[in-house]
């Protein structure tokens, strides 16, 4: 199955990765990436980009040789409100936020306080795509979360890159989100999690999951560019006419 949509990738913004858009552009191309969203970490993190960084996304170009590249970020969910660390004053500067937990900034508790903010940035409305939900550092109630998701419209990503380098010991987790999610009606899309510009677009482990477990492909927003931008439209964001040619 190809999948034509990434929407997770760092650049050197975020300086734990190691590659620049232009690097990201020719592997995308290769592997015939589509659109890919640039999601470097929010501003809590030690090493993350000023808020700058990502209110200046508007000199980017949307399209490169055919390949679409999305405005967003990976925030961080910050406490049990839900609150996450990128100013709402500037949201208009994103095509897509992206946000999840991370040990600088939120850190691991228990399940209940975990399952209380995932739901509460779920609720928000601020929150498109909810990063690495299977991460065994931060236990959740799974069908609490995925339910809250199906029902405000936010999508749960499998990252790849769990099961390779960041976040091992996810597959359990990641298997029994994909299961809830497919019975409760939420949606999935797939990120490489790339730190660096050669792992963009390889969904070998979200691919292996889906398809053992049966998940419908009508819901996956790896598969095609115009299931992605109708999601992010119907979430509110506005049409991009520049990637009317992806469609």
């Amino acid at each position: 199955m190809t999948y034509f949509v990434d929407t997770h990738s760092h650049t050197v913004a975020s300086t734990h990765a190691y590659s620049t858009l232009h690097d990201y552009l020719p592997i995308a191309r290769a592997r015939g990436i589509k659109l890919f969203a640039l999601t470097d970490h929010g501003p809590d993190m030690a090493d993350a980009p000023h808020y700058w960084h990502f209110v200046n996304m508007r000199v980017l170009p949307r399209v490169v040789d055919g390949v679409g590249i999305l405005r967003g970020i990976e925030a961080n969910i910050k406490n049990e409100a839900g609150e996450i660390d990128f100013p709402e004053r500037y949201f208009d500067c994103l095509d897509l936020v992206v946000a999840g937990f991370h040990e600088p900034v939120f850190p691991p508790a228990d399940p209940a306080r975990h399952t209380t903010a995932m739901i509460n940035a779920i609720k928000s409305g601020k929150v498109d795509i909810i990063s690495h939900p299977g991460n065994p550092a931060y236990p959740i109630d799974i069908t609490a979360v995925v339910a809250a998701a199906a029902e405000y419209d936010v999508a749960l990503e499998i990252n790849n890159s769990s099961f390779n380098h960041s976040r091992r010991g996810s597959e359990d987790n990641c298997r029994a989100i994909v299961a809830a999610a497919r019975d409760l009606g939420a949606w999935l899309t797939f990120g490489s999690d790339s730190h660096v510009a050669f792992t963009l677009g390889q969904f070998e482990h979200c691919h292996r999951l889906v398809t053992e477990l049966e998940f419908p492909r009508e819901r996956i927003l790896a598969t095609d560019p115009d299931k992605l931008l109708g999601f992010l439209e119907r979430r509110g964001h506005p049409r991009i006419a520049e990637f009317d040619e992806l469609r």
